[in-house]
Order: C-alpha cells, then structure tokens, then sequence
C-alpha cells in the first residue's frame, strides 16, 4: 500500500492491537455474540416474516459459534500454541458460522417454500425468478410500461425488475423446475460461495516481489497478518448479519458484493484482465458494481492496465444489455432508469432514514437538494481520482467503500441492507496488502515515483 503520511499506521494501530488481541479470539467473540443478540432480536420483533424466521435459527448458530470460541479462549490460556486455537481453527468456525446462520435457514425457508409457504422469501426473490421466466420466453426480463400498467395497482410493484440483464440468470432454474433447490438464493449461494473461494485463491496464490524469497521471518510473519485479514474479511462477507440475513431472505445483493471482492483481489494480484472480468459479471446483475469498475479502471490506468480492466468492466455490462435493449427498450428504460430513478408507475419501497431520504421527504424541494448533494460527492470523488488516482488495490477498495458509504447516504431512496456493500469493501481493505509490502518499502517507492502492488 501507498503511504503518503507515515501517521496513517499510527491511526491504524488501535484496530490492529483489538483486531491482534488472543489472536484474532477476541473480536471472533464479540462478532458472534452480538451477531447471536442481533438475530435473537429480528426473532421477536421483525415485522418481516422472512426475517424473523432467520432470526430464530441463526441465533441459535451465532451462539453456537460464541461457545466454540470461548473454549477456544480458554484453551489458549492453558495452551498458546494450541492447534485448536490458531489461524485454522477460526477458519472452521467460521465455516460453521456461515453454515448454520445463513446455509441452514436459507435451505430451509426454500424447503418450506417449495412446500407452500408464501411466507419464506423476500420480494426480490420472486422478482428475480419472474425475471428468469420472462428471459426464457421472451428473451428479455422486463414487463414494458403498458403491461406494468395493466397489472392491478397492488401488483405493479412487483411487476418492475430493478436489476440488470444479468441477474435473471439466477431466476432460470426455477423457471425450468419448481422445487426447493432451484430456489434462486439457493444460486444466489452458489455463486458468492465460488467467487469468495476464487478471491481467497488469487490472494494466497498471489506472486511474490523481486526479494520477498530472501525476507525470511519478516515474510512470514506478514503472511500471517494477511491470511489473518483475509479471514476478518471473508467473515465480513458471510457471517456479518447484515450479509447473513441478506443472503438467506433475498440474497441477489451477495453475488454482486463477492465478484467486487474477487475483481479487488484480482487486482491486488496484478491480474487487471481478470479483475475487469469479474467486476463486469457484477456490473451486468446490478447497478451497485458500476462505480466499482469505474474506480478499477482508473487503478489500472496508473498501470498502463486500463484497456485492460475496461474491456471486462465495461464490456460484460453492455454485452448483457444489449438483447435486452433489441428485444423491447421501452422495457429496459423502464425498468433500469425511470424506476429507480423514481419516475416510475409506482414508487420505490426503500425508505430507509439516511440522511438523502430525510432531506428528499423532509424539506421543500428536498429531492432535488438530495439529488445535488449525492451530485456534489460524486464530483468530490471524481476530483480525487484525478488528482490522487489510486495505484494499489487497498486504495481501490477504500475509495469505493467510502464512496458507496457517502452514496447510500445521500440516495432519496435506499435501504439498511445496502450498507454491506461499504462494511465489506472496508473490511476486505486490509487482506489486499501483499506480504512484501512493507510501510519502508511502500514509502519508498512514493518518494521515487513507483507504483507499489497492492
């Protein structure tokens, strides 16, 4: 990573002595036993049903996972280098974590559906798989503005398909068979499961720099912390309620967040082509992976990548759209622009009280003033880019954390939910460090004008 002020370790130490404490124990306790207080809450009070039912069985897995990592604290005391208590042992924890709080009740709510139950899936669950039925019979997922109208009013909602072309693959196996598995956060699962492996592969698989083989312990150690971060952030991915419960009641944000951790990890492994590739799979399911790409696309330009990083990033998208755009554009402006941007038939239901949807509902022309403000944080951005482009993947993914993070902020309309995208990104920051990349090494390389991989 690119230091510019050697007192950004110093803001960075706190973190990292909380992150460090009992190797790494001490904050696996605190995630699972809030985690387990969070999802014992959604079970009682949820106005959402399929939320409450998750909240009933993922308690029951976060708490599972508190008592595993207090025997493990206990037994670190008794024994510091015990196999029980190391790195790989909180990677099987964490496995069972997910397991048991997002797998577990995602299986089982699609079981209980598939049984019947209208009372097990999330909206966005239905809609992806009307998309899917859409796309197989017409070649396009959207319903045009005149068959939105013709629904009855407490249907047109569901009539919309806010996504891009590409999410109604995951809606194409319930389309083909009705039955639990081809449940679309089953594929939904699949999918984030595939894309966090191949990410946690490219970053352990990453090369080594011209003298790290000669670093000896001070390689290995900072290994370590790496593997260590890794494993903070693939559980910010899984385990993090917001990401568990997402996954096992709706679910379609989770592949997308995974492809933008896998394009990152790409790039921290110097692999632009592939980084491109994968956050242009995640442009062409949702709209959140576009300011993603945008960000990549200016890293691999101060790595004369940018060609590229854009012909994935920007091709993927756009070669998903067009059927879409050829078969009915009416359909897929609807859909895509005029909904979202609220001038749709009917009004989006995300309403979160974020800072943009307080002044779009609270003052006098508000929108247009939410709109100007999300505006204006663009800009800023866009200003830093070009001023401060960012030259290692860490930056990449801490400018787009923040910048999500100021984007869901100021949106009119947005939700909770949306909040795992920064969570992660931020989180997934620390695991893109490479081990040769010491803070001399990176200081260094600023002061001579070189590019430092992340």
């Amino acid at each position: 990573m690119i230091v510019d002020d050697p007192t950004a370790h110093r803001s960075r130490w706190h973190w990292r002595t909380l992150d460090n404490a009992a190797g790494g124990l001490a904050l696996d306790l605190g995630l699972y036993a809030v985690s387990a207080t969070f999802a014992a809450i959604t079970a009682v009070t949820s106005t959402l049903l399929p939320h409450r039912a998750w909240g009933a069985v993922a308690a029951v897995g976060y708490l599972l996972a508190t008592l595993t990592v207090i025997a493990q604290l206990l037994l670190r005391r008794r024994s510091p280098t015990s196999r029980l208590t190391g790195l790989p042992a909180r990677w099987a924890v964490t496995g069972l974590a997910w397991a048991t709080t997002t797998l577990l009740p995602l299986a089982w709510q699609s079981i209980d559906r598939a049984g019947g139950r209208t009372d097990r899936a999330q909206e966005e669950v239905l809609v992806v798989e009307q998309a899917g039925s859409r796309l197989l019979e017409h070649g396009t997922p959207y319903l045009g503005p005149d068959a939105i109208a013709a629904l009855p009013p407490g249907e047109q909602l569901m009539g919309y398909t806010p996504y891009q072309p590409g999410m109604a693959m995951f809606g194409l196996p319930r389309a083909l068979l009705d039955t639990w598995w081809t449940d679309s956060r089953v594929w939904f699962a699949v999918g984030t499961a595939l894309a966090l492996a191949l990410a946690v592969a490219a970053l352990r698989g990453a090369p080594a720099t011209t003298g790290e083989a000669t670093a000896g312990q001070a390689t290995t150690a900072a290994t370590h912390r790496r593997d260590a971060a890794l494993l903070r952030g693939v559980q910010a991915a899984t385990v993090l309620p917001i990401c568990a419960l997402t996954l096992a009641t709706g679910g379609d944000d989770l592949p997308v967040l995974a492809l933008c951790l896998l394009a990152l990890a790409f790039a921290a492994a110097d692999r632009p082509g592939r980084a491109g590739l994968a956050v242009g799979l995640a442009g062409a399911l949702k709209l959140f992976a576009w300011p993603v790409a945008l960000v990549l696309i200016v890293w691999g330009l101060t790595r004369r990548a940018g060609t590229r990083v854009a012909v994935g990033a920007i091709g993927l998208p756009i070669a998903a759209l067009l059927p879409a755009l050829l078969v009915d554009r009416d359909a897929l402006t609807e859909n895509v622009l005029r909904f979202p941007l609220g001038h749709g038939l009917v009004t989006s239901p995300a309403q979160s009280p974020f800072p943009g949807y307080l002044i779009a509902s609270a003052l006098p022309a508000g929108r247009l003033i939410a709109a100007g403000l999300l505006v204006a944080a663009g800009v800023a951005i866009a200003v830093r880019l070009a001023r401060r482009p960012p030259r290692t993947a860490v930056a990449t993914a801490l400018i787009c954390g923040y910048g999500l993070l100021a984007a869901i902020a100021l949106m009119p309309s947005t939700r909770f939910g949306y909040l795992l995208y920064p969570l992660a990104l931020l989180t997934w920051a620390p695991a893109l460090r490479r081990p040769s990349d010491t803070p001399t090494a990176a200081i260094a390389d600023e002061r001579t004008g070189r590019t430092t991989s992340a």
